[in-house]
């Protein structure tokens, strides 16, 4: 079975002190680890009769610090129902029985398809929401009660109950909810309330983590274990800059804190890597420098906003950096400037690889995206760009980015046009729907093309940003490359309405 991402959380047991004896020719050495230090201390047999124990200090001061900040939500939500069966006198809401199930034979007869308002009966079938009860996780970071939670532990919530660490219970209003991030923000009546604070320098791999929640409805539970990696891209987010835990995260965890040791919040835990939907030391959680952006929109306008910089992106490979002269590959290529788009407007191209932001030097794509979605619509930024093996500075003005943005179709092909030969192992013939390009109606096995993923079906576009319309014209334009020296053309290709930027070797 193949592992999944779970929006859940969940648990880490791990022994904080180990003391391990070695002996070796009659000497034994004494190794103590412990969370702050790694000692090693020479001693003879005798020295050692009785074991001398370290105090590990543990966590237990931290816990009742930040524990009355964490809090256990619960949630009623709606869902839709089975149909409801109404009879003369009764009515039952289905439960999701399989058919032959005994259950199921005693609703179908007493109120379902064929019984007494089913099928055959009086009654009429009438649609029901279906009404259900989930827990999450959270904590307070003001004294008059804001809470921050996910977004999908709230989502269509028609109640949401905070229940503090003393057991007191208050309805909570949704201030705000960020579904990009998973983020969500409530408000409790309050004004002296215990309250945690974001951490100001971000925690590196390998520092501690204190993960309370309430995993399984247990209430406020205390796992702890260390940051395990740092910006990982997870699927199924639109959001890619999670922090990896190994304190255990289980259901019901989700949305609540992880500590660092001075009691600072350093993300909020919000989903975990399972084969099988049980803890197996892998969470994600928010990173803290996110978190804070987004409550503090949340709390001021109960929205997200977020620059819009209108271009279609990749990654800039090995290939595409040696196809366009650039000494490593970084930067985010521009696919297509969005029509009607800032960055059109401001002179982007197809084909620009953009390397940095403000002076800040971009990754790949997903840090472009982020660091443009963290700019404020209006705000005016300064991309450095590599075009034509040059670099390049354009200023473009961000408008707000809309969750809707539609995407454009490519026309499909048409299936019969006179075929060409070029000269890298793929007939190409003319892209006869008018916009552009040569077809690819045959890749040769074990060439370049194909082991770059080039298939039939696929429109090249364009050759070194020069628009191609016959294998002629990609002939000519690969010569051009090999003339200054390249081994690798840049190619644009268009498939199944996308367009993607590849670096095709040319070395024959």
């Amino acid at each position: 079975m193949r592992p999944t991402l779970i929006s859940r959380t969940r648990r880490w047991l791990g022994a904080s002190a180990l003391a391990l004896l070695v002996g070796v020719g009659g000497v034994s050495t004494a190794f103590v680890l412990t969370g702050q230090a790694v000692n090693a201390e020479v001693r003879n047999a005798a020295q050692i009769l009785v074991p001398q124990v370290t105090q590990q200090q543990g966590f237990a001061d931290l816990v009742d610090a930040v524990k009355p900040a964490v809090v256990s939500i619960l949630v009623e939500a709606q869902a839709p129902g089975r149909n409801v069966q109404r009879g003369r006198d009764f009515q039952f809401n289905f439960p999701d029985l399989p058919e032959g199930h005994p259950f199921r034979d005693f609703f179908d007869q007493f109120g379902g398809p064929g019984g007494p308002g089913g099928r055959g009966g009086s009654g009429e079938q009438e649609p029901r929401p279906r009404q259900f009860m989930a827990a999450g996780s959270g904590f307070i970071v003001s004294a008059d009660g804001y809470v921050v939670t996910n977004n999908h532990v709230v989502e269509d919530a028609t109640k949401v109950t905070v229940v503090m660490e003393d057991g007191s219970e208050q309805v909570a209003e949704i201030v705000g909810t960020d579904e990009r991030t998973d983020l969500a923000v409530l408000k409790i009546a309050g004004e002296d309330l215990p309250f945690v604070t974001f951490e100001e320098e971000a925690s590196r791999v390998g520092d501690w983590v204190v993960a309370v929640g309430n995993p399984f409805g247990l209430g406020g539970t205390v796992t702890v274990g260390v940051i395990s990696g740092s910006g990982r891209n997870i699927g199924g987010s639109n959001y890619g800059d999670f922090l990896q835990i190994d304190a255990a995260v289980n259901t019901g965890n989700s949305g609540g804190p992880a500590f660092n040791t001075k009691g600072e919040v350093v993300g909020v835990n919000t989903a975990i890597y399972s084969p099988n939907g049980g803890n197996v030391g892998i969470a994600f959680a928010i990173p803290a420098g996110t978190v804070k952006q987004i409550v503090n929109q949340l709390i001021t306008d109960g929205t997200v906003t977020r620059g819009y910089l209108g271009v279609s992106i990749q990654d800039v490979s090995r290939d595409i950096a040696d196809g366009v002269g650039l000494s490593q590959p970084l930067g985010a290529i521009v696919r297509e400037p969005a029509a009607d788009g800032p960055a059109g407007a401001a002179g982007v191209k197809s084909g620009d690889i953009i390397t940095a932001v403000d002076g800040d030097r971009i990754d790949d794509a997903l840090d472009l995206s982020r660091t443009i979605a963290s700019k404020s619509p209006g705000s005016v930024v300064e991309l450095t760009i590599w075009r034509d093996g040059a670099e390049t500075k354009l200023n473009v003005t961000l408008t707000e980015l809309n969750q809707d943005v539609a995407e454009t179709n490519t026309p499909t092909p048409p299936a019969e046009v006179p075929q060409a030969q070029s000269t890298l192992g793929l007939t190409l013939v003319p892209n006869g729907d008018g916009t552009g390009g040569v077809l690819i109606q045959e890749v040769e096995p074990d060439t370049p093309a194909a082991q770059r993923g080039l298939s039939v079906g696929d429109v090249i576009l364009e050759v070194d940003n020069t628009p191609v319309s016959s294998a002629a014209d990609f002939d000519k334009a690969i010569d051009n490359v090999r003339s200054r020296g390249l081994e690798t053309a840049l190619v644009k290709v268009a498939r199944n309405g996308d367009s993607t930027f590849i670096g095709l070797p040319i070395t024959e």
